[in-house]
């Protein structure tokens, strides 16, 4: 059994898609970060930055339990775990890896910074919100051209690439982005969002 602390974020919802996905028993601990419980000494204890998402595998390596947080790290030790999602072949392995990095390091945080000057700004900051806006659209602009080229980000197969970004572009509105000047990204978008595992995992946790 794995245990999922989670909130309705993007990054919470990574991991809740990969688990519907790989149809493993797990049970879901809210945390709701708009009260600060990301920072009770239990949720530190397994999320030492204090973050979500983050879980504890009861069923971990050496069959004893294991706590793990950061999503990029989570999908790829659930991959690992059970072989799916993951391509083991060394280009597409490498390939998949390196968009799992793109979104961990740009079009999450960039994004994030959008949506915050946005929406949370005490004030509007038309200098902010402009640098992330632009931004946003650049990375949209990157993924367009990569879907251009394969059916998913990591290649012809569905992947933890896929699954990591797709929680972050649904918020595509957010961050002021119009998914009509992204044709390829609009055809990935509504392939993955009709997967059934991913839709369960988008209305997780149910709070």
């Amino acid at each position: 059994m794995i245990d999922l602390y989670t909130w309705t974020t993007p990054n919470g919802r990574k991991v809740s898609i990969m688990l519907e996905e790989l149809g493993l028993d797990y049970r879901v601990h809210p945390v709701n970060i708009g009260k600060g419980e990301q920072f009770q000494p239990d949720f530190l204890k397994i999320s030492p930055n204090n973050r979500i998402p983050a879980i504890v595998d009861g069923d971990g390596p050496g069959g004893k339990p294991f706590a793990l947080f950061e999503s990029g790290a989570i999908l790829i030790y659930l991959a690992d775990k059970t072989g799916r999602f993951y391509p083991s072949e060394p280009v597409a392995h490498y390939t998949t890896l390196q968009w799992v990095m793109w979104q961990m390091g740009g079009f999450g945080p960039m994004l994030g910074q959008a949506h915050h000057f946005r929406r949370a700004a005490p004030e509007p900051i038309p200098y902010a919100i402009d640098r992330y806006v632009n931004e946003a659209k650049r990375l949209y602009g990157v993924i367009d051209k990569r879907l251009g080229e394969a059916e998913y980000l990591g290649g012809a197969d569905y992947t933890i690439a896929d699954i990591i970004t797709y929680p972050w572009a649904a918020r595509h509105e957010w961050h002021a982005v119009d998914l009509g000047e992204f044709p390829n990204v609009q055809r990935w978008y509504d392939q993955v969002g009709a997967r059934p595992a991913v839709q369960r995992g988008m209305a997780i946790p149910k709070v």
